[in-house]
């Protein structure tokens, strides 16, 4: 598996796969190629049909300025869901043709380019990763240290950007942009508070209110951190935010659990798909919401085996979900998804830490199943 700074990354929204990853494709091409006078970039399929309401003409247009850029769409069901071809010019001259995969979280891979894929983690599943740290008497954090022992510097810069969205979000009122016109709301959740507010109540609604925040952050460009993409941004970063305001959870634990959510991202990374176009949004908010359940675990000492069950159950309860954002725009259904599966996450620690003994379904098995049921679905679904 690859380092934690392949998951984890900071840049603008509102969508790892349609933004960030074309945005970054755009900075290879132009550095590339700094004698092009124009490009023609080709969008095919889910680039193609949500293109605009992510943005993907845009930051490509904006990255490769002021040269100029014409923007096509296709659909071809034989390319991969998120494919974009750079045909680089000077003047009448095809200098080269530049094919692109942007395969969720902001990664790329190039189809004839180098890709810088190194791996540092030698277990390729939890159960391994589980037996490993058994066997030699690890935490999961343990185990990240083990195998990136600078990772902290990283982590505290995730956490503090983690926080940055969080608080931005909750100042910012008015429209969200697009034709959608989207009302923010995390400032209004946290303004209603109810004069009779149970306990539970009153955590719903700031989870909620921090999920929204960053979230909204994210549908308007704003800079978020993958966790595991942007449009899943809000979900660990709420909880997170929520424990340490409200719970006294310091910020060293914070960032230890920000590891240990790595790890569970990086096996479903690894092993199946962190991409909405490929695997709906179970593979995106599902996600999102094992690594947040696992962090929630890992924050109130929960065994290692409670800590799997967390993200077992947080995914196994996202399993079908479609990527279906309203016109392409990453803010309806996805901004109060991401605060649904922030309370989820808390529900799947606490029901982990009574039930782990029972359990039948390891995290393995649902991240396979996750993958298989985002193959299974219709591509008008993702």
């Amino acid at each position: 598996m690859q380092s934690l700074r392949k998951l984890y990354k900071i840049g603008h929204g509102p969508s790892s796969s349609h933004t960030m990853g074309p945005g970054f494709a755009s900075e290879y091409v132009k550095h590339k190629h700094q004698d092009a006078t124009h490009y023609k970039v080709t969008l095919y399929n889910s680039l193609a049909l949500t293109g605009k309401g992510h943005l993907t003409d845009a930051v490509i247009i904006k990255t490769l300025s002021p040269k100029p850029v014409e923007i096509l769409f296709n659909i071809d069901i034989n390319k991969h869901p998120n494919y974009l071809v750079f045909d680089v010019y000077q003047d009448d001259d095809l200098l080269d043709s530049i094919s692109v995969r942007s395969i969720g979280g902001g990664d790329i891979l190039y189809d004839k380019e180098e890709n810088d894929i190194k791996h540092i983690y030698e277990e390729q599943s939890f159960d391994e990763i589980k037996l490993y740290c058994q066997s030699h008497g690890l935490s999961l954090f343990d185990y990240v240290l083990k195998n990136e022992p600078d990772i902290l510097p990283f982590l505290t810069d995730i956490w503090i950007q983690m926080k940055q969205t969080v608080q931005t979000g909750l100042k910012t009122e008015g429209l969200l942009p697009g034709d959608l016109k989207v009302v923010r709301k995390a400032k209004t959740l946290i303004d209603r508070a109810k004069a009779n507010e149970s306990d539970s109540q009153q955590q719903n609604r700031l989870v909620s209110a921090y999920a929204f925040a960053a979230s909204e952050e994210n549908g308007a460009g704003g800079v978020i951190v993958t966790a595991p993409t942007c449009g899943a941004s809000g979900v660990l970063p709420a909880l997170l935010y929520y424990l340490y305001k409200h719970k006294g959870i310091s910020e060293d634990k914070i960032i230890e659990s920000i590891a240990v959510a790595g790890i569970i991202g990086n096996v479903i990374k690894h092993n199946a798909t962190i991409s909405g176009a490929v695997g709906g949004c179970q593979a995106e908010v599902g996600s999102a919401c094992s690594m947040a359940a696992a962090a929630m675990a890992y924050i109130e000492d929960l065994s290692l085996d409670e800590i799997e069950y967390a993200a077992e159950i947080a995914m196994e309860h996202h399993l079908g979900l479609t990527c279906d954002p309203i016109d392409g725009y990453v803010q309806i259904p996805c901004i109060e998804r991401n605060a649904v599966a922030a309370i989820r996450a808390i529900n799947a620690a606490s029901l982990a830490g009574f039930l782990t003994d029972t359990r039948k379904i390891s995290f393995d098995m649902i991240v396979h199943t996750m993958y298989q049921t985002g193959l299974d679905m219709h591509p008008k679904y993702k």
